[in-house]
Formats: structure tokens, sequence, C-alpha cells
């Protein structure tokens, strides 16, 4: 077995097994009646609490491959859901009565959004030759100011029952948004290792200038990566309003760092051209997994953090060394 390929599955399965024999200590200890962490509904509320992040991981995946970075999907996030929310709320007078329409229009706004502002993205930082990481962090702060702006800092609350069935909803006993995120990542998927713009995102990370003498248009997949990461950040925005019930101006805080903690513990390379969805989407459960574990020992968000940037870090150097074995 290659380890290298198959090292993040099993870390996985084997948090999963360290957590297991924890939860059956403290049951021989009194302190849980049952091992809570193997019930079904613990694990559709791990699945449904991970679909926001794992939806925005996902497009940080595409982008990661090409060597770049996305430090607005939590503001773009932000910006989509709160306008958005406003066609989906009596108290504006935007909402439309309609079934199809009180989902419809908001998920179009908010994919436009989301859209609009990964293509500013993208087309700026190709053009002008940029850094994304200064590009990205300058639409971290527009979005972020848009999002207060739009609502004086507000949240917008009081989201009618047929959009937050987005959030909320079931569907033969599965959460809605978790077969939102199974939908995004098969099409992602797809996208990424049976199309020709999949094997064009590998050569642009890979080697930009070789690519560019193939006669890939680096330009326009960088725009086109930026893009897509956009949208899905939109996505994201619709289901955490259905899901909370309300948008939130400081919805989205951090949020890039968990996306992009996922897609790093997964393995894809911050250098670009190597990386997976598949370990992209193990990377989400790692993480997931994680913080319901510390949630149910009673474990505070403080700690949570720490050990989530340990996590990254020992990630990175992982990458790091491989990377120096094969040159």
């Amino acid at each position: 077995m290659n380890i290298q390929r198959y090292g993040i599955i099993i870390a996985f399965f084997a948090l999963c097994i360290i957590v297991t024999i924890i939860g059956e200590i403290q049951i021989l200890r009194g302190k849980w009646d049952y091992n809570y962490f193997l019930s079904q509904g613990n694990m559709l509320i791990v699945l449904r609490q991970l679909s926001i992040n794992g939806i925005l991981a996902i497009g940080m995946t595409f982008v990661i491959i090409t060597a770049g970075v996305d430090l607005s999907v939590g503001s773009v996030l932000a910006l989509s859901s709160i306008v958005a929310a406003r066609f989906a709320t009596t108290n504006t007078g935007l909402s439309w009565t309609g079934t199809v329409d009180a989902i419809a229009l908001p998920i179009i706004i908010a994919l436009g959004i989301g859209t609009i502002c990964g293509l500013i993205n993208g087309t700026i930082l190709s053009r002008f030759k940029l850094q994304p990481f200064i590009v990205t962090m300058g639409m971290l702060s527009a979005a972020r100011g848009l999002t207060l702006l739009s609502t004086d800092g507000n949240p917008v609350s009081q989201l009618n029952e047929n959009f937050r069935w987005i959030g909320k909803g079931h569907v033969m006993g599965i959460p809605v948004p978790v077969l939102i995120l199974v939908f995004v990542f098969i099409s992602a998927w797809i996208l990424l290792n049976k199309t020709k713009f999949g094997r064009y995102v590998y050569a642009v990370g890979g080697n930009p200038k070789s690519a560019r003498t193939s006669g890939i248009n680096v330009n326009k997949i960088k725009i086109l990566v930026y893009t897509l990461c956009g949208a899905l950040a939109g996505i994201a925005g619709i289901i955490l309003a259905a899901r909370t019930g309300s948008a939130q101006t400081d919805a989205g805080n951090a949020y890039e760092l968990d996306a992009i903690a996922a897609v790093v513990i997964g393995g894809t390379s911050m250098s670009g051209g190597t990386g997976s969805l598949v370990g992209t989407l193990f990377g989400i459960l790692i993480i997931g997994v994680l913080s319901n574990a510390l949630d149910l020992l009673g474990v505070t968000s403080y700690y949570q953090q720490i050990l989530k940037g340990v996590l990254i870090v020992v990630a990175v150097l992982i990458d790091s060394s491989r990377k120096s074995s094969r040159d």
C-alpha cells in the first residue's frame, strides 16, 4: 500500500477508532450512558456541520492546485448570505411568496454575488500579475465592508420556511446540506479529473511557463478557478443562512482558514501542481470528527483552534518533506 497516497484515509479511520475507544472508556467511567459519537444522529450532525466548510474547501482545492490561495471566501460567503437573505424574509419587503421563487431567487442572487467576487479576484491577479494573497485579502476587506453596508450592520432574520428547508430539510432522512455537498463534490471531481479543464488546472499549478508554452491560456484558467471558488462560497452562504434562520454580518469569520486547513491536511501542495479532491474530503472529515469529539469531551474552542493550527503546520511540513524528497 502506498502510504503517501492512502495516509489521509488511514489517518481518518484511525481517528474514528481512537474517538470510539475514548467513548467506551467514558462509558466505563460512568460519564456517558452510551457512545453518542457512534450514534446515527451525531454522524448526521457532523456531516451537516462540515457541509459548509466542505463546499468552501472544494473550491479552495482548485485554487491551491494552481499555486494560489483565496483568503476572501469567508467574507464572500457572508456577503452572498446576507444579500440573498433579504429576498427570503418579510422584514425587508423583498421576499417572494411563491415556494419556487422563495428558494430560487435567493439562490440565484447568492450564486451571482459569489461568482462576481471570484471573477474580480481572478481577473485582477491574472491580468496585473499580482500575488493572490494580496488580491484576495483586498476582496476579504471589501466584501466584509459591503456586507455591513448592505444592512447597516444589522442581521437579517425571520427567513421564510421554504428557504430554510435548504439548511434544515431532509430527503429520505439525509440532511439537504449533506446532499448538496455530495453533489458539489461529485461534480467537482468529474471536472478536475475527467475534463480538459482539470488537466489544465494541474498544468498551470505545476509549471505555468510550460503550460503557457503548450498553448494553455494560463490567465483564463486562473480566472475560471477563482470564479468557481467564489461561486461555491455563494452556495455555502445560502446553506449557512438557511440553517441558522438568519444572516449575520460577522458570518464566515476565519472560514477561509478552515478551508485551507482541510485542503492542506488532505495532501494538496501549497506550491501547486498536486492534490486531490478525495484528499480534501478526508481532510474535511478529519477536522469535523476531531471538532465533534472535542466538543463531546468538553474541550473549549480555544484549544481546538490551537490543535487546528498545529495540524496545518504539520501538514505543510509533511508536504515540504515530500517535495524535498522528490527534488
